[in-house]
This record gives structure tokens, C-alpha cells and sequence, in this order.
């Protein structure tokens, strides 16, 4: 019993200290810190209105405003309220912006000051300028430059992303070539830095007063998927004045497609279109060139790798050259042909396309100086996959994809020996190959080709002497018949 007791009694005042443990330190020291923020943000443009709010505990009953002044804290505002204090500013002014804290009062004792709320007022001066050096779209794992540059202000550069206004980097900026600028690197450029940014500037005199912001600028991180590929329907060598399409197919499923080109004067934003084709209309010069596209997903800023470069080329910019073969139109396997194309207009560059043929076309720089100009393509050796018909373009290095209107068609026949591949438990089967050719029939590595007749000859040859041999031995047989049924008469 007596144990008992004393059990209960000790968990009485255990239980007596932890319930009033808190409460007492409160009262015999400082009460804790309340909470501040500004509604609707830290940063307001100036002429709007902004609310400070402070916020402690219940027991809380007279609220104080600080403002940092000189590096001291000032009484800038009382409220006598409970739990939680507003502070309102109906139009916000140059003088408003600065450090403040807030902090309450219990009867005599006071709290702790809350943390620092920063107050800027935006729109005071005029805003700055933003550029991305060298683009604004980038590849992941790749270095950019963020320019800031303001002709008026030179005090502090302020650089702000969006949706993270309250962490901005702050640059002294530089005097260069008649303005104030400030650099902002990023270097490697991660997913995380995609996004939308804007800069302010300031004076050192009013740190907490800005300008106006700059225009945006939206930073486009690339590969961060896995390219695309890109088409053009009909085809990538286009006359003039005929349908094009260029398409974006990827296997990823893209929300959004985008399409460059390249060599336009300024860095183009990629933006974006939910559909992969993209209809260019009829040709005409100004859509030859190099073309990749992009995929991405939603509306995010971080883009897939690149596809691989197509370059359109359109045709009929300029009269036709002609288009001849050496030896000759019909050759054999293994053998070396010339295709020539010969223009009497001034073009330093010639294109060879093969009707069908999903490779671009061949391209070679020409070297003469004087009409007629040339070039000539090679086809060394020969196989039954060149023959077709051929076509030939010239045009100018100074303007490399507009070609000029086709050259006359040439066909190219070409025959070879070869032999069907089979397994290795079939008799190999001998046949002749001539364009087009048979699908089925290849020539295994190591297997001699032959550019003339002389196997076949041979072939011949041999089955000529062995019908002889037969014919010889029937007529031997037939000149002794007679006489061996005589002889059996007589008998």
C-alpha cells in the first residue's frame, strides 16, 4: 500500500511538471518569435497595395511593426490584436520599401523579433534589358550567359526566375560600350534552370527600390529526351511552286513539336505546336535549307535532343544542265561508270539524285572557272543496286539549297553473274541478274564477280561438246546394228 502511494504521488508531480514546464518558461523568459509576410508578396509595383501580416500565439496582445533604418529597427506600427496583426499599405511608395520585423507583447514581456521580411518596390526606373549569350535555347550539360544591361542605372542587377521570386542573384554590374551590364552564368545548364526570367536594376543608395523588369526571356534546356526524326512529304527535293510538309515523328509522346532552321539572323524561342506536321505551303526559295524539330511534353520548357538534320532542296531555280554516262547506259557488275553533269551557266556545286532512292543526293564541287562547268560522279565497282534512273542539279555555293530545274533523265542497266544464297544444306543455284534485280539473289562474300561472258561461254562450250559425245556414240551404235542381225540370219 505504502509503495503504491508514493508510485501515484511521484507521477503526480511528474505529470505537474511536464504540463507546466512550457508555460513557466515562457513566463520566466522571452516569449517566442511570431511569423511575418506580405500580401500579396514581397515584391509590389509601385502604386499597389500590399498587407504585412504578424502572427503569434494566442496569449499575444499588442503588435509592433519594425523597420530597419540606418541598421536600427524603428517603431514603424502598433495594432492591438490578438493572435494576429495586419499591417495594410494602400498604395505603396518608394519610402515603403526596405527590412522589416514584427514582434508582440504579453502584459510586460515582449517576444523575440520575427524574421526579416524584405520589401521591394518595383517600377521606379526604367527597365533593363535581358539577352541569353549566346541563345536562349541550349543543350542540357551546356554553358549560357544571362545579359542584364540597363544605358541608365548601374547600382545592382537583380536576376529572377519565375516562381522563385523571393531568391534573386544579385550582380554589381560593369560600364561597357555605353551601358551598365551584369552577367549571370550558368554553367552546366540543368532541367532546373529551364523556365522564364527577368531582371531588375536598383541604386546603392535605395537597394530595396527597382526599376521596372525587363521583357522575359525563357530559357529552353534541349536534350533532355530522346530526339525525333524529321520527313518532308513528298520528299525533301522539292520543285518549285509544289506542296511541302515537313514532319516530326517520335515514339516518346510528345505534347508539343517545334521546328528550326537554321541560319535565321537572330536565336528563336522554340514555343511549340500539339501537332507534328508542319505544312510550308507551296515551295519556294525562302524554305530551302537545314531543318531539325524538337518534341516535348505539357508546357514545360525542357525539350528533346534534336533530330537529325534535313536539308530541303528545291529545284527549278535556274536552267537545266545535262546529264551523260561513261562508257555507256548498260555496263556489268564490277565495273567503274562516270555519271558527268555539265551546265553552261555559272554554278560551282552539282547534285546527283536516283529516282526512288530515300539517300539525299550526291553533292561535289565543281572546278572549272570557265563554261562549261562540271562534275563527275563515280560509281566504282558497279552493282546490280545502281541501276536506275539518274537526274542532276546544279547551283551555287553561296545559296546551297536552291538547285536548278532537273537535268534530262538517264537510265543505268546493269547485269551481273552472282549466286542465290541458301542454307547450307541446298545446292547454290546460278542465275543472271539484270536491272532491276532479282530481290532474292546476292552474292556472298568471297565469291568472284565477273565483268564479261566467259563462264557462260565455258558453260556452253561444254554442254555443245557433251550433246556431240551422245550424238557420236548413237551413231556408232546405229552403224553396227545392221550387220549383227545379218550375221545372226546365217546362223
Amino acid at each position: 500500500m505504502g509503495g503504491s502511494a508514493s508510485t501515484t504521488t511521484l507521477a503526480a508531480l511528474l505529470c505537474l511538471g511536464l504540463c507546466r514546464g512550457p508555460r513557466d518558461r515562457v513566463q520566466a523568459g522571452t516569449l517566442p518569435k511570431p511569423s511575418i509576410w506580405a500580401d500579396p508578396g514581397s515584391m509590389v509595383t509601385k502604386g499597389s497595395p500590399v498587407t504585412i501580416h504578424c502572427q503569434g500565439p494566442l496569449e499575444a496582445a499588442n503588435y509592433t511593426l519594425y523597420k530597419e533604418v540606418s541598421g536600427s529597427w524603428t517603431v514603424d506600427g502598433e495594432r492591438k490584436y490578438r493572435d494576429k496583426a495586419d499591417f495594410s499599405i494602400g498604395s505603396t511608395g518608394s519610402s515603403l520599401a526596405g527590412r522589416y520585423q514584427c514582434g508582440y507583447q504579453n502584459g510586460s514581456r515582449k517576444s523575440e523579433h520575427s524574421d526579416t521580411l524584405t520589401l521591394v518596390v518595383t517600377g521606379v526606373y526604367d527597365p533593363p534589358s535581358l539577352s541569353a549569350d549566346p541563345s536562349p535555347v541550349v543543350a542540357s550539360g551546356g554553358t549560357v550567359s544571362l545579359r542584364c544591361r540597363s544605358e541608365v542605372t548601374g547600382g545592382t542587377f537583380h536576376l529572377l526566375k519565375e516562381g522563385e521570386a523571393d531568391s534573386p542573384q544579385n550582380v554589381v554590374p560593369l560600364f561597357s560600350a555605353g551601358g551598365w551590364q551584369a552577367h549571370f552564368p550558368v554553367d552546366p545548364v540543368t532541367i532546373s534552370h529551364a523556365g522564364t526570367y527577368r531582371c531588375y536594376t536598383s541604386e546603392t543608395k535605395s537597394p530595396y527600390v527597382w526599376s521596372l523588369p525587363s521583357g522575359p526571356l525563357t530559357l529552353e534546356v534541349t536534350g533532355v529526351y530522346k530526339e525525333p526524326s524529321l520527313s518532308a512529304r513528298p520528299g525533301a527535293l522539292v520543285p518549285s511552286g509544289h506542296s511541302l510538309t515537313l514532319q516530326c515523328h517520335s515514339e516518346a509522346g510528345f505534347d508539343r513539336f517545334t521546328l528550326t532552321k537554321e541560319g535565321l539572323p537572330t536565336p528563336q524561342p522554340l514555343g511549340g505546336q500539339p501537332s507534328p506536321d508542319f505544312p510550308l505551303g507551296q515551295a519556294n526559295g525562302t524554305h530551302g535549307g537545314r531543318y531539325r524539330c524538337y518534341g516535348a511534353h505539357n508546357v514545360s520548357h525542357a525539350w528533346s535532343a534534336p533530330s537529325a538534320p534535313l536539308d530541303v532542296l528545291v529545284t527549278g531555280m535556274s536552267e537545266k544542265p545535262s546529264l551523260s554516262v561513261q562508257p555507256g547506259p548498260s555496263v556489268s557488275w564490277g565495273e567503274t561508270v562516270t555519271l558527268q553533269c555539265l551546265s553552261e551557266l555559272w554554278g560551282d556545286s552539282f547534285h546527283l539524285s536516283k529516282e526512288g532512292s530515300p539517300a539525299p543526293p550526291q553533292h561535289l564541287r565543281g572546278r572549272d572557272t570557265a563554261a562549261p562547268f562540271r562534275a563527275s560522279f563515280t560509281l566504282n565497282p558497279v552493282t546490280s543496286a545502281h541501276g536506275g534512273t539518274y537526274r542532276c542539279y546544279s547551283s551555287n555555293s553561296s545559296a546551297p539549297f536552291l538547285l536548278s530545274h532537273p537535268s534530262d533523265p538517264l537510265e543505268l542497266w546493269v547485269s551481273a553473274f552472282g549466286v542465290q544464297t541458301l542454307s547450307p544444306t541446298e545446292e547454290p543455284h546460278v542465275c543472271w541478274v539484270t536491272r532491276p534485280p532479282c530481290p532474292e539473289v546476292q552474292v556472298p562474300p568471297g565469291f568472284a564477280r565477273f565483268s564479261d561472258h566467259t563462264v557462260e561461254n565455258l558453260i556452253r562450250m561444254g554442254i555443245a561438246g557433251l550433246i556431240l559425245v551422245v550424238l557420236g556414240v548413237l551413231l556408232c551404235q546405229a552403224g553396227h546394228s545392221p550387220k549383227t542381225t545379218q550375221e545372226a540370219t546365217r546362223s
